[in-house]
């Protein structure tokens, strides 16, 4: 007759009843090993933190690289062409509801207009660098720019949204711009897409209208 096993599961008594007390003790002893396996010691956690810390470097690194390769700007257009200002100088984009036209001041000056209280003098580019004009439409805005100094409305004829400009397409100058056109340039794309420069027409005192209620607050 073959012999029979008369030994118990583990964590069963010899009734066939589960000694739970048995089971829970090897389930929490397999679980302590686990957990000791898959915890890295002090070492571990070292050379852990140190790639943490390079991924994260890398990832900032990335980023400002990225920021300084791009230009973010507003597109416009003055007549038929399109010309740019830096999202870093501008304001707010206000439609262009009423104006106040300065008597004595140059033919580029538009006059002053009320934005949210404050009042503005306000530019019209094409005059200044002699580019046809037209009549004013519901399409004109008033694109308010600033410095730390200064502030003021240029007109635009439309606007036509945000741009993204890679600063290796990027020209700073081109010979058909002469004058003040090259003057107030900062770049130019292949489109072309004119930049202005803002920070040198806002600190250039033959353009910017002194009316008292110009500057930043």
């Amino acid at each position: 007759m073959p012999e029979q096993n008369t030994s118990s599961p583990p964590g069963q008594g010899h009734n066939g009843a589960i000694d739970w007390a048995k089971f829970h003790g090897r389930l929490e002893t397999a679980r302590s090993a686990m957990q000791r396996r898959l915890t890295p010691n002090v070492e571990e956690r070292r050379v852990i933190l140190r790639a943490r810390a390079r991924v994260l470097a890398q990832e900032r690194q990335g980023d400002e690289d990225f920021s300084q390769s791009r230009l973010e700007v507003v597109e416009f257009l003055l007549a038929s062409e399109h010309y740019g200002i830096e999202l870093t100088y501008i304001r707010e984009i206000h439609a262009l509801t009423e104006f106040t036209p300065l008597p004595g001041t140059p033919a580029f000056v538009l006059g002053l207009t009320n934005v949210r209280g404050r009042i503005l003098s306000v530019i019209d580019i094409k005059k200044l660098f002699d580019l046809p004009g037209k009549g004013l439409t519901d399409l004109n805005k008033v694109i308010v720019v600033r410095t730390h100094q200064m502030e003021l409305g240029i007109l635009a004829d439309a606007v036509l949204g945000v741009r993204t400009i890679a600063l290796n397409e990027f020209q700073t100058s081109l010979p058909t711009l002469t004058g003040i056109r090259a003057e107030y340039l900062k770049g130019i794309t292949k489109d072309p897409l004119v930049v202005l420069d803002v920070a040198k027409i806002l600190s250039d005192e033959t353009i910017v209208v002194n009316d008292g209620g110009n500057g930043v607050s």
